[in-house]
């Protein structure tokens, strides 16, 4: 009797902690999972992250009887993941990146059950520990990068399989000209909506398919070129469909539909490729725990009257971490770590004559204004002597916030329908002993180019990827309580008469002018 007490007793006090953590985590990571729940989880690229809650609880659940016979080790290792996080959660608070944020949520949610559970129990939930972290997106520059993979792949194989049905196809990067219309293989259509649900799919397969590791890593590979090749596929019947048609057929019902059939197709597939991969050597069965976390086996001695550290809910590992989540919570809500700080000038007052430039300012839409969140602006054209444009714009912010930040060209302008060509950076001689590196990228759209150069200004400091801005963004913050930041971005022509080469020498020329009238206005 008095065990089933104490049993209902340490049952009751994990309730509790459960709940304190829950409540916890909520309010430490609220922007983010609000972020995460009504913005990342409606896209349509990533609307499958909110299945992902119900299949780890699945996963888990799954394991319910294995938990029971494994005793429970608090270890304070755990300590290590959980205060990883807590740093990530800075890092991502401070320099304005959700996807950070979300990281560090898994790794406090690893951190906290390896505190209380023990290691044995962390090898045995381990999988659904690794699903989890499908509910998250992925960062934008890395969303675009794929996407623009995708697109290309899968246009090359849809007008590969429209040439195969007969139909005459030509493919000029991601359009597809049919002759009589023209295909246009977009973000949303480049099948990353595709492939990562496949990618989910085909690893939980393989957590279950009994066969040896290699098996399992064939059959997760599998599903990236079949998702791939399915959506190729997609492509050329759409083209095929609006030949016979028109527009309707192929851009309405079947477009949608085109979908849900990928995957009622693509699951026999992948369950075709188990079925062939479970004759090839070696034959044998093999539980998936023992492959995927080395062997279920339970170390000898370790049973429901080991050293717990105490299960109450006074346990010291539940104090300390819940004092680390109110400390973190007070600091980030308390603290103020970003002082606004206006430009030095307001960029209406830039000079619309540079050298021998002369420009005129233009003005964004209101839409472009409440989706980029900058506090000031520049956006002119700006023309040489012999005719010569080339397009200047500065979006300056005065502080940085999540979802409020600068962003990296990278990101918009392949949206726009760009496609970027020769990226890297490029040196600008700005006197005779000071030089300046910024990224420069050739842009391709419907047979013109452009040349762009463009970079991050901070503090004095020219930047040119995303990850140190962001650093320095968290450090500035942290010494200074300064975000401050600005993207600069100039971009010319490739005229038809002129070459790369002189297209280049213009843009370096006037690098060197709008450098130099920057710097009276952004702060250093």
């Amino acid at each position: 009797m008095k065990n089933a007490l104490e049993e209902i007793r340490i049952g009751q006090a994990g309730w509790l902690k459960a709940v304190g953590y829950a409540g916890a985590l909520l309010l430490v990571y609220y922007s983010a999972l609000t972020q995460l729940v009504l913005h990342d989880w409606g896209r349509e690229d990533y609307s499958h992250c909110s299945l992902i809650p119900f299949v780890v609880l699945y996963l888990i659940w799954e394991k319910r009887a294995q938990m029971d016979d494994l005793s429970s080790v608090p270890s304070w290792t755990g300590l290590a993941p959980f205060l990883l996080g807590i740093g990530f959660f800075w890092i991502g608070e401070l320099g304005g990146e959700y996807f950070t944020l979300y990281f560090s949520l898994w790794l406090v949610i690893v951190g906290l059950c390896w505190l209380h559970l023990g290691w044995e129990k962390i090898k045995s939930i381990g999988f659904a520990l690794v699903v989890m972290l499908a509910m998250f997106p992925f960062p934008n520059f890395i969303n675009v990068r794929i996407s623009l993979f995708l697109q290309l792949v899968s246009s090359k194989l849809g007008v590969w399989m429209l040439h195969v049905y007969g139909m005459s196809a030509y493919r000029e990067g991601n359009v597809i000209d049919l002759g009589f219309t023209q295909l246009q293989v977009v973000e949303a259509c480049s099948g990353l909506r595709y492939v990562m649900p496949m990618m989910i799919l085909s690893l939980i397969l393989a957590y279950w398919f009994r066969a040896a590791l290699w098996k399992k890593a064939v059959l997760f590979l599998s599903s990236v070129p079949l998702a791939i090749f399915m959506n190729s596929f997609r492509i050329a019947a759409t083209g095929i469909l609006y030949s016979m048609f028109g527009s309707t057929v192929a851009e309405g019902f079947f477009h949608g539909f085109s979908g849900w059939l990928l995957f009622v197709v693509a699951i026999p597939v992948l369950v075709l490729i188990m079925w062939g991969l479970k004759w090839l050597p070696p034959r044998k069965n093999v539980g998936e725990q023992a492959l995927l976390f080395g062997g279920d086996d339970q170390r000898e001695g370790e049973n429901a009257n080991a050293k717990t550290g105490g299960k109450g809910v006074l346990q010291p590992m539940f104090v300390a971490a819940m004092v680390i989540l109110g400390v973190t919570f007070g600091l980030s809500h308390g603290v103020e770590f970003r002082n606004k700080v206006p430009a030095s000038q307001a960029f209406s007052e830039f000079p619309m004559q540079i050298g021998a430039w002369s420009g005129t300012r233009e003005t964004m839409e209101q839409k472009y204004l409440n989706a980029l969140y900058f506090s000031d602006y520049l956006l002119a054209d700006y023309v040489n002597a012999a005719g010569r444009a080339v397009n200047f714009y500065v979006a300056y912010y005065q502080d940085q916030r999540k979802g409020e930040a600068v962003h990296s060209p990278e990101t918009c302008l392949p949206g726009g329908g760009w496609d970027f060509k020769q990226a890297g950076d490029a040196c600008i001689p700005l006197d005779a002993n000071a030089s300046m590196t910024v990224n420069r990228a050739v842009m391709e759209k419907d047979g013109s180019r452009q040349l762009t150069y463009f970079w991050f200004a901070k503090m004095g400091r020219i930047l040119t990827t995303l990850y140190h801005l962001k650093l320095y963004t968290f450090w500035d913050s942290l010494t200074q309580q300064r975000t401050e930041a600005a993207l600069v971005r100039i971009i010319t022509p490739v005229y038809p008469d002129e070459t790369m080469e002189a297209a280049e020498t213009r843009l370096q020329g006037f690098t060197r002018e709008a450098a130099g009238a920057l710097k009276a206005f952004i702060p250093e």
